[in-house]
């Protein structure tokens, strides 16, 4: 049961990466979630069968920060990305044209 709240935790701290970070446009509306339900799940299983306890206050806080940086990070990595992808794309284009 607690891994099912540990994941909707990573879920909402997915979902949060992706409204306070720019570039909103470039990337899908679910990549945050999604990173971070899956980076809570992964890292909330690695710590059980690491020995941490359920109830423990660490295993919560490594579980739900590791998700919301994760997926921070990848939001961030991927709208940089994309934006300079299409910025490249666009001068490659408007070169052509000429």
């Amino acid at each position: 049961m607690e891994l099912l709240f540990a994941v909707l935790g990573g879920l909402l701290c997915g979902a949060v990466a992706h409204v306070v970070l720019p570039w909103r446009t470039t990337r899908g509306q679910l990549l945050g979630p999604a990173v971070g339900g899956i980076t809570a799940a992964v890292l909330w299983e690695a710590l059980t069968w690491a020995g941490w306890q359920y109830d423990a206050t660490w295993i919560w806080v490594v579980a739900l920060l590791g998700a919301g940086v994760v997926a921070l990070v990848t939001e961030w990595f991927l709208g940089r990305r994309r934006t300079q992808a299409d910025t490249a794309y666009y001068e490659r284009v408007k070169a052509n044209r000429a």
